[in-house]
């Protein structure tokens, strides 16, 4: 029986297998940026995802589910969230503009769509909320050394590797440090299970 067949030895928290569970790691991080993370629904139960870890570190932050989440209530509507605060949406665009011109930005909302880069491509492409709100883009850097999967192209980050990078720029060093260090965790212990 393979191991995927077997979620009885995975935590139900973060899906590593249970010996190698990153739960007590995770940090509690406050910021002054909201960040909504909108996961593709095909992405909510794979171990390696790491926009939900994002999640959890945050406190200032919320999830949302493009289709249907795992045992999902109908929760907030995206347009409502968007709505509430100046938002924009972490996505390397041709039009957008560099995430440092957002510095200082009182109230400020990033909305990163998760799941792979197809995925996150068609879910701001398809939803009209995001289609109409203006994306903000990472300065150009190489990923880690290691990697949960592969990457379409150079410098394309994994959610949790670009939303350090995000953060370290609104909110400082020290939350990207934190947030980096979670995404080496993460990734070290996925890669030793394979």
């Amino acid at each position: 029986m393979s191991r995927r067949r077997k979620p009885h030895l995975r935590c139900e928290a973060c899906r590593l297998h249970r010996s190698l569970c990153i739960c007590g790691l995770l940090p509690r991080l406050a910021t002054r940026t909201r960040v909504v993370i909108v996961v593709h629904q095909l992405e909510a139960s794979k171990p390696t995802n790491t926009g939900l870890i994002a999640a959890r570190c945050l406190e200032n932050s919320a999830v949302l589910y493009r289709g249907r989440g795992p045992g999902e209530a109908p929760g907030a509507d995206l347009r409502e969230v968007a709505a509430a605060r100046a938002s924009v949406v972490l996505f390397p665009d041709p039009a957008a503009t560099p995430l440092e011109a957002w510095r200082g930005t009182d109230g400020l909302q990033l909305i990163v769509p998760d799941g792979t880069w197809s995925q996150a491509a068609r879910t701001r492409r398809r939803l009209e909320v995001l289609a109409g709100l203006p994306c903000v883009a990472l300065p150009a850097r190489g990923g880690t050394a290691g990697r949960l999967r592969a990457a379409p192209r150079p410098g394309r980050l994994a959610t949790l590797e670009a939303l350090a990078v995000a953060l370290g720029i609104l909110e400082g060093p020290p939350v990207e440090e934190a947030l980096s260090r979670v995404y080496r965790v993460m990734t070290e212990r996925t890669l030793w299970t394979n």
